[in-house]
């Protein structure tokens, strides 16, 4: 299959390579020069994204932001000059669910589909090929590009219509935030009470308690490396996604701003890159004291 990579960068780079492993001829076009390693294993540099999608018959889009996809579909030299009829769009990117169903409303004007494939699992899921893809849009569009998602995760699941995708990684976003800010006070408290925060780490790994990012991020707080990862920059930007379709639905997610709040806590003191698992320093800074410190 002919298929168009739209953002080369942590996530993408890695995802690219999959596809490019899987047998498929990939075109490719980033911000920068295309990473050498893809195009000395196949994948072929355009000069711009009307070109790759003009030469695709599924269009990756794998990019930081609402603006960013905009721009790369509907901007001059953008994906839309070059679709044609039954060529289809999967934005892998994490977006607004509200904008997404605008663009894919746009798109479906070309007489092309469009899916929301958001992911989860980082770096190391993109590297892996183990990441959490959620998708939304036409089953028959899913059943199309369903082995190209194989190649890229383990774990792909059709949510529903247009922009589920979108709702439920900003679900997923949620979670993990108020988990990574559980998991910080938690170990915070036992290693301020004097106990090894370690062991108490070790301890209710078997419980309850237990998930992967009392495993993964707990052990990030201890040894103190907060290098991404997921950067903090961009998980704020899904949770301001959350608060804002919060608003729009009149709910209220009062944890949730919370955690946001300790992001800004983690960005004014020089954090918007460190890993999310860094929100703990937001904690330790109030409390002066750090979690390694037993």
């Amino acid at each position: 299959m002919n298929i168009g990579f739209i953002g080369l960068g942590i996530m993408g780079k890695p995802m690219a390579g999959h596809l490019i492993a899987g047998g498929h001829t990939l075109f490719l076009k980033t911000r920068r020069e295309v990473p050498a390693e893809l195009v000395a294993a196949g994948g072929k540099p355009c000069a711009s994204a009307a070109e790759v999608a003009e030469k695709s018959d599924v269009v990756i889009l794998m990019l930081p932001d609402t603006p960013d996809v905009e721009h790369v579909l509907f901007g001059e030299g953008g994906v839309a000059e070059g679709l044609s009829a039954g060529t289809v769009v999967v934005d892998m990117s994490s977006i607004s669910p509200i904008a997404t169903k605008a663009f894919a409303e746009k798109v479906a004007a070309k007489g092309a589909s469009y899916l929301d494939a958001p992911v989860s699992g980082g770096e190391v899921g993109a590297k892996n090929a183990a990441l959490s893809i959620m998708v939304g849009g036409e089953q028959s569009d899913f059943d199309l590009v369903k082995p190209l998602f194989d190649l890229m995760g383990k774990a792909v699941t059709h949510v529903g219509p247009v922009g589920s995708g979108q709702v439920a990684k900003v679900a997923n976003q949620i979670i993990v935030a108020l988990t990574i800010e559980a998991v910080a006070e938690g170990l915070l408290f036992a290693s301020k009470a004097g106990a090894d925060p370690a062991k108490v780490r070790q301890a209710i790994t078997g419980g309850l308690a237990t998930s992967r990012i009392l495993e993964l991020h707990g052990e990030r707080m201890i040894k103190r490396t907060f290098d991404p990862g997921f950067r903090i920059a961009l998980h704020q930007k899904d949770l301001n996604l959350a608060l804002e379709g919060a608003k729009a639905l009149g709910v209220s997610l009062p944890a949730t701003a919370i955690a946001q709040q300790l992001f800004s806590v983690c960005v004014a003191n020089g954090g918007a890159g460190w890993d999310h698992s860094g929100m703990a320093r937001a904690l330790e800074i109030m409390a002066n004291h750090e979690i390694a410190k037993a």
